[in-house]
């Protein structure tokens, strides 16, 4: 059997990179002799987060454009070029037999070299609204995977294959309310817990929301973890400074994320669509805050498609300084509504995404043979 070869491209934030490192886990665990290169965008959070899991990688100069400053992007423009010419070279060294792209800047020039090269290309979407990028690429791609219903508005629909978006593993390995969880956080296992989370590097809305809402989260008696991201961790534990709050934990960064939807009866979170995956793959209740600040407002597309199906409460981020913790208090107190929700969540889930995507991946090798 011939030795495999698979590019891997795309990346910018963790709700990219993460399903690009799991599509390439589930390959090498199926063709364990296959060799797998990855290109992303240099200075971007991939270039350290693809070798930390094991993988090679080359950046190129690609970034995005900016809507704001019109001339600006004419060096946005000639890095394009410069990534296409180096992405040409790239495909034509490494000889893919498949290049892969999960969206983020890098996956533009790579993909567009590898069609223009005639070798076959598989396109990860996220979203429920697909990016700018892959929607250009889709015309040539031989298989896009999805995690939503109703993509062919993007999409040549004779492409599509429905899989989901993979998900870390040890979040399903962990016990929903296991005691070894609630010892982690020091949390008692008889009270509700509710698990805020901005994303890596926080979210501003989210954390001004819960500052204003501080007493009445701790007042309330329910358990907080409280994650606010680098970005404002500091400036929120100086703010928070002598006052006492022994039902709140708050952290820059949760280190067993397991552990934390282990515990948590209600989740606030961003939604992106890795958290939304996890979210429904572990039957969560969730109220989702969308960023205003990603393209095409996906976030919100990504909300609305669990909040129309009952399965998450969807508070748009420029109300949640008003609403955000009064919802989250009624909502973590009202069992019927909990259970519902955690239930239309489960029902959106799609499980082994990895696997199915990989399945594709080596079914289309074996058609182009």
């Amino acid at each position: 059997m011939a030795k495999l070869k698979f590019i891997v491209s795309g990346g910018g934030t963790g709700g990219h990179i993460f399903p690009a490192i799991s599509i390439a886990n589930a390959l090498k665990k199926k063709r364990p002799d296959a060799e797998f290169l990855f290109v992303g965008a240099e200075g971007r959070m991939e270039m350290e987060k693809v070798p930390n899991a094991g993988y090679q990688i080359k950046g190129l100069p690609v970034s995005g454009f900016d809507r704001s400053n019109i001339l600006k992007n004419i060096s946005v423009l000639a890095k394009l070029f410069k990534s296409i010419r180096m992405a040409k070279q790239i495909v034509r060294e490494f000889q893919p037999n498949v290049v892969i792209g999960v969206g983020g800047y890098a996956s533009g020039p790579t993909l567009y070299a590898a069609n223009s090269l005639h070798i076959p290309t598989v396109l990860q979407e996220q979203n429920s609204y697909a990016g700018v990028t892959n929607k250009l690429l889709a015309k040539k791609a031989a298989k896009i995977c999805v995690a939503y219903d109703n993509m062919e508005r993007f999409f040549p629909k004779e492409s599509i294959i429905l899989t989901g978006n993979p998900v870390r593993q040890d979040f399903l390995e962990v016990t929903p309310k296991a005691q070894e969880a609630f010892d982690f956080f020091q949390f008692s296992s008889d009270k509700k817990t509710l698990l805020i989370i901005g994303g890596s590097l926080g979210a501003r809305t989210i954390n001004q929301s819960v500052k204003e809402g501080l007493k009445k989260l701790n007042d309330s008696g329910v358990q907080v973890i409280w994650q606010t991201g680098k970005y404002y961790f500091e400036d929120i534990k100086k703010s928070v400074e002598g006052m006492e709050l022994p039902n709140i934990l708050i952290t820059d960064f949760v280190k067993r994320m397991d552990y934390a939807y282990a515990v948590a009866d209600l989740v606030v979170s961003r939604a992106g669509a890795s958290s939304i995956s996890e979210l429904c793959l572990l039957g969560k209740p969730s109220i989702l805050v969308p960023s205003p600040n990603v393209a095409e407002d996906h976030q919100a597309k990504n909300a609305q498609a669990l909040s129309s199906k009952g399965a998450a409460v969807m508070i748009a981020d420029v109300e949640a300084r008003t609403k955000m913790v009064d919802e989250a208090l009624t909502l973590i107190n009202d069992e019927s509504r909990l259970q519902s929700l955690g239930n239309g969540a489960r029902a959106l889930a799609q499980l082994d995404s990895a696997d199915r995507i990989a399945d594709e991946i080596l079914k289309l090798i074996k058609e182009e043979c």
